[in-house]
């Protein structure tokens, strides 16, 4: 072959891969990240998810060699939180959640802002919050059988009131399992429920466990079980709703990180891993008075947790609705 062609065909070889390499995306070409991470979460300031985030948030910026920043996006049903995340469609941007938007939301609503197939990519677990139903001592219940006994020999006479989410499942999930006939009470600041709790004017109550361990300490109230598969080392006296005899009950409160639509695989794989490796070095101790326990694992394994936690939501939603009064 002529020398003259050969340069020719050199010069079109080298051309085509300047123009692959142009469209090649920035974390393919040279390590991620390259400047700020943001992770939006859709809860305010100081509880207990948006402490989880900042303390993964800081673990990360050590690894990444770049700044990580939470981004408070409060609203009902994280839909503002999930909203700012699928606008800002930006490779340095992540959703530090609980599976509500993918799990709940679209079970409960049929058309929603965003597409929770395709939209929010499970890249891994961080950490579950426990959740725990809890009695007023006023009744002197002493365990979940207690209760539902109680129900069935006063039916539509007991009532009780959760906190929107996994809680107001996992109390559905037990009514369902148990066939009982209670009330609902609604609340639009959960604060209330809990005095009325501790007054007897609430028989029971499903929240985060960490606001009723004052209460069971002040003999206000007895927590039954947590709605997790495990004990919470925060009240490792209490029995998971399994335990208990009630695996209708379960309701997990799992937080983790999600991407943007069409985020590579690789990507993905890599954030994963990097969380996997930060989380033995975040404080037990700090996310324990939280009500948190770090939990990590593959991707696959976070997709799982996410389409168990639909399929259980999708059962109850299904079931007959317990009564309701505002």
């Amino acid at each position: 072959m002529p020398l003259t062609i050969l340069k020719a065909a050199a010069r079109a070889i080298g051309l085509g891969l300047i123009l692959a390499a142009s469209v090649v995306p920035l974390w393919a070409q040279t390590d991620w990240p390259q400047r700020t991470v943001k992770l939006i979460v859709p809860l305010s300031p100081g509880t207990a998810t948006d402490v989880t985030a900042r303390l993964y948030a800081e673990k990360l910026s050590q690894r990444w060699g770049k700044p990580v920043v939470v981004e408070n996006r409060p609203g009902p049903d994280a839909l503002v939180a999930v909203s700012a995340f699928v606008s800002a469609h930006d490779d340095h941007t992540l959703l530090f959640s609980f599976g509500g938007p993918v799990t709940i939301n679209p079970v409960l609503n049929d058309k929603l802002p965003y597409d929770p197939e395709r939209d929010l990519v499970p890249i891994v677990s961080a950490s579950d919050s426990f959740i725990a139903i809890a009695a007023s001592a006023s009744f002197n219940i002493a365990s979940l059988a207690e209760l539902a006994e109680r129900a069935r020999a006063e039916p539509g006479k007991l009532n009780w009131a959760a906190t929107p989410g996994m809680p107001q499942f996992g109390f559905n999930g037990f009514i369902k399992g148990g066939k009982l006939d209670m009330v609902q009470v609604a609340y639009r600041d959960f604060n209330p429920a809990l005095q009325d709790m501790a007054e007897g004017r609430i028989t029971a109550v499903a929240t985060g466990l960490l606001p009723l361990i004052p209460l069971a300490q002040a003999g206000k109230a007895k927590i039954l079980a947590v709605t997790a598969r495990q004990r919470s080392t925060a009240a490792p006296q209490v029995p998971t709703v399994m335990e208990a005899g009630f695996p209708d009950a379960l309701a997990e409160g799992f937080q983790g990180f999600f991407g943007w639509r069409d985020m590579p695989a690789a990507l993905r794989d890599r954030i994963a891993g990097d969380v996997r490796a930060v989380a033995p070095l975040m404080p037990a101790e700090r996310l324990t008075a939280l009500g948190q326990v770090i939990r990590v694992g593959t991707t696959a394994d976070f997709v799982a947790m996410l389409a168990d936690q639909r399929a259980r939501v999708k059962a109850i939603a299904q079931a007959t609705p317990a009564k309701t009064k505002p």
